[in-house]
């Protein structure tokens, strides 16, 4: 085979974005880290590598199998480039900006997968996000999950749902049970896949470790999912216990406060990132697709020793504009090529008006490319006008 026939062949899962998408997906970072701001978010911009043994710290394993690693050619030290851009954040929180109040920290920037997370994905993602520290109370909570929402309906998506959860649940019915983390993640996973064969053949295998009530609590929790009648279930199936009480007081309050303009759902079962998040959780759905995902993680600074409290989400814009209808192309103004210092001068105020004037180079009159040329540049009664395209 040929060497130029396959040289120019990209990684499976990596691709590059053409003009329209690009474009699209650089309108929408722009209106993020503007609505962003408008909540008094800061922008912050973590390099894309650190050395493995910073970016990883406290991640697990999930993250570290995610991780691309090589080797540092000044130090010899192993480096990853990351896959999430949260645990970075936390580092300049806890350890470049130590503020003593709340923090209001975002950013957009590409992370690196060893692995799509699901088919048809990308190995690049784009990520979004934004990070609040130093609150512990339901408000920042809160307010993270109308940031993200604000969002969305900025980028014109539609049919926007929030799904529910909160971690506290599964660990209040689990506490005090000595179980090996390789048998507490098959427990997670038989909850997450709703599998209630799977779920009771483990629980039976461990039933000098889990207690009956806290194994009827999570055979359970496979059936509560749905509108706001779960809450209400909830209540009456589960034990009584203080984290779990709290924690549905706090779904409740969560899901009345997001608008009504929004459809809410709650999936107890859900522990989609159980050994990232340590209270709430939430995704948001719109165009048919999981857009966003984000939650309470207190213990996200503990390893950078600052351990307080933080709420978030992320999302990739890539992922995002591929649901999207994409946009009308931008009106510009054409003009004619020429040396003519009037004619110039009269491009160089309509660009700094904010118009988009595009030289028609000589021989090129007739090609189309990402601009809708709608208007043209002629000299009239010797004055460079524009005037309505025909």
């Amino acid at each position: 085979m040929p060497a130029w026939s396959s040289s120019w062949q990209l990684p499976d899962q990596i691709a590059d974005v053409l003009p329209s998408e690009a474009r699209h997906i650089e309108e929408l970072r722009r209106l993020f880290l503007d609505t962003a701001r408008s909540y008094g978010y800061e922008l912050v911009m973590p390099p894309l590598l650190e050395h493995l043994e910073s970016l990883l710290t406290g991640t697990g394993e999930a993250l570290d199998l995610q991780t691309f690693k090589l080797v540092d050619q000044l130090s010899g030290r192993t480096l990853g480039l990351r896959a999430d851009t949260t645990p970075q954040v936390a580092r300049i929180d806890a350890h470049l900006l130590n503020r003593p109040g709340v923090a209001r920290l975002c950013y957009c920037g590409p992370v690196l997968h060893t692995r799509a997370e699901r088919p048809h994905a990308t190995r690049e993602p784009l990520q979004f996000g934004a990070e609040i520290y130093g609150h512990a109370g339901l408000e920042a909570d809160l307010e993270t999950q109308l940031l993200a929402l604000d969002c969305l309906k900025a980028a014109g998506v539609s049919g926007l749902l929030v799904d529910m959860a909160d971690v506290r649940i599964v660990t209040s019915l689990l506490a005090g049970t000595a179980l090996h983390p390789h048998m507490l993640a098959q427990i997670h996973a038989a909850l997450a896949a709703k599998d209630a064969s799977e779920l009771a053949s483990l629980t039976t295998s461990l039933q000098d470790a889990i207690s009956p009530a806290a194994r009827d609590g999570l055979k359970a929790l496979l059936q509560l999912y749905g509108d706001d009648k779960v809450l209400d279930e909830a209540e009456k199936v589960l034990p009584a216990l203080p984290g779990i009480q709290d924690a549905i007081r706090n779904l409740r309050w969560l899901a009345s406060q997001v608008g009504d303009d929004v459809r809410v759902s709650f999936d107890l079962a859900d522990l989609s990132g159980y050994a990232y998040y340590s209270g709430p959780r939430f995704a948001m759905y719109g165009q048919g697709a999981e857009l966003v995902r984000g939650g309470r993680y207190d213990e996200v600074g503990a390893v950078f020793g600052r351990n307080r409290p933080a709420a978030g989400f992320s999302l990739d814009l890539k992922e995002l504009v591929s649901v999207l209808p994409p946009p009308a192309l931008r009106a510009a103004i054409c003009a004619p090529w020429g040396g003519d210092a009037a004619l110039r001068a009269a491009i160089v105020r309509l660009r700094a008006a904010g118009e988009t004037v595009a030289c028609v180079l000589p021989g090129h009159e007739h090609e189309v490319n990402e601009f809708d040329c709608d208007r043209e540049l002629v000299l009239s009664a010797g004055q460079w006008v524009v005037q309505p395209r025909n």
